[in-house]
């Protein structure tokens, strides 16, 4: 079908299992550590997650079940669509033999990937009888996932917004707000954590660390009360795999098998769901594509991070994990990009990276929305400002084929839209746009 643009799956043809990479790493991952470095149970996990994502960050099984009632949640908005950029690649001047391709999960009620996890943390959330879940978000994609769970299921839902995005985004904390949440500006008074920083600098801009830190406080303070991650964690990347387990039978629809497999990361959930069953089905011999993990060079974790075992958040309240990491008490520059405003990364990916079975690269903040403006003028969708630095690298992989005059199908993850996101193509468009560089230690220039 070389004429087809849109690849579309019945909901029969939904997976109906996540797929988990743990008993297919090249070596068990680490485990997680208390603040003291001793190795943690479920016991001392349970007062924060449900016992089934605690089964669920450690299981041996390689595919596990899809709840029902989850199912019939997806199916509002799942299967997403892959998509052939053609007018991109007609744009780029691309040879026949140089294709694009992409997974859009902006189709979702939060117009991200999100969803895709906050709807099953809800759901485990709902079954053990919690009545609150706290969280923090970045860029709110993440927050307006849960906030649409929580009402869904039946739970309140708190969320703490780093506070740059919370000033930049505000149409996302209505958005937040309009489906049931509480969203505070982060840091905040109502913390420990919060009154922590904002004492050391009252003018503190967030980072997800220190929300991360304000979210579970709460959880830990209360009962009734649990936290749920959006990112980072095992069972989180466990659930977005329905993204490539979806996207691999589509590509089979198209006739087409990707070379190359790329998603945006900071924590890792979204480069996971589309990375993480290309990772197994080259392990069969199925597939030789390159998986390639692409970060902001203002917070480049995987590619400036030292591996070792750190805290997720600001304030030591999380376990350790072995991981790339800027550092836990790191406060990234305020990049349009919140979501990949993290100090640390998945254990999974960073493990992988590690090892050299993922490819992770950097880049900057103005030539990822150049690439995000190109690929709106070209394709009709704006997307997150997360999603831009996939499509660049996309791009640079598509004109490097072109330039080598070589065959190549390129896939990569629009892991969201950019809708609420007008403020920081605002900036671009009047060229006051500012790029940060972690390795420079400097804001390096706008963009005119």
């Amino acid at each position: 079908m070389p004429d087809k643009t849109r690849y579309l799956l019945d909901e029969k043809d939904m997976p109906t299992a996540w797929y988990n990479v743990l008993p297919d790493l090249p070596k068990p991952l680490d485990p997680p550590l208390d603040a003291e470095g001793n190795p943690i149970g479920p016991e001392q996990l349970a007062v924060l997650f449900p016992m089934e994502c605690i089964k669920q960050e450690m299981a041996t099984e390689r595919y596990i079940d899809i709840p029902g009632a989850v199912l019939d949640v997806f199916k509002t908005y799942r299967p997403s669509p892959l998509m052939r950029a053609k007018q991109l690649e007609k744009d780029l001047g691309l040879p026949e033999g140089v294709k694009i391709l992409y997974k859009y999960e902006g189709v979702s009620p939060a117009g991200s990937h999100n969803p895709n996890t906050a709807i099953p943390q809800a759901y485990y959330n709902m079954q053990e009888g919690i009545a609150k879940i706290s969280t923090e978000t970045g860029a709110g994609q993440w927050g307006s996932a849960l906030a649409i769970a929580g009402a869904l299921f039946g739970i309140e839902v708190e969320v703490f917004m780093v506070k740059v995005s919370y000033e930049q985004k505000p149409y996302r904390r209505a958005l937040m707000e309009t489906y049931g949440g509480t969203v505070h500006s982060s840091p905040s008074t109502l913390t420990n954590a919060g009154r922590h920083v904002l004492k050391m600098d009252p003018d503190s801009t967030g980072s997800l660390g220190i929300a991360i830190s304000e979210a579970v406080e709460v959880a830990a303070m209360n009962a009734d009360t649990h936290y749920s991650l959006g990112s980072v964690l095992n069972h989180v990347c466990l659930h977005q795999t329905i993204i490539g387990l979806e996207a691999i039978k589509q590509m089979e629809m198209a006739d087409l098998e990707p070379d190359v497999v790329i998603g945006c990361i900071g924590g890792g959930s979204n480069f996971a769901g589309i990375a993480m069953p290309y990772y197994y089905r080259r392990k069969q011999g199925k597939s030789n594509a390159r998986l390639v993990a692409v970060e902001p060079k203002a917070c480049p974790t995987l590619t400036a991070g030292e591996y070792r075992y750190d805290f997720g958040d600001e304030a030591k309240m999380t376990p350790q994990m072995m991981m790339y990491t800027l550092g836990h008490d790191f406060v990234p520059a305020g990049i349009h990009a919140g979501g990949l405003r993290y100090h640390g990364d998945s254990p999974i990916i960073s493990q992988l990276v590690h090892e050299d079975e993922v490819e992770a690269i950097a880049v900057n903040q103005v030539a990822c929305f150049d690439a995000a403006v190109k690929f709106a003028r070209a394709e009709g969708i704006l997307p997150a400002p997360e999603s831009s630095h996939a499509i660049l690298a996309a791009i640079d992989e598509a004109l490097a084929a072109k330039e080598a005059g070589e065959d190549k199908v390129v896939l990569f993850n629009l892991s969201g839209h950019g809708h609420f996101d007008l403020s920081a193509y605002e900036a671009y468009n009047s060229g006051k746009m500012v790029d940060y560089d972690f390795a420079a230690g400097a804001t390096l220039c706008e963009n005119e």
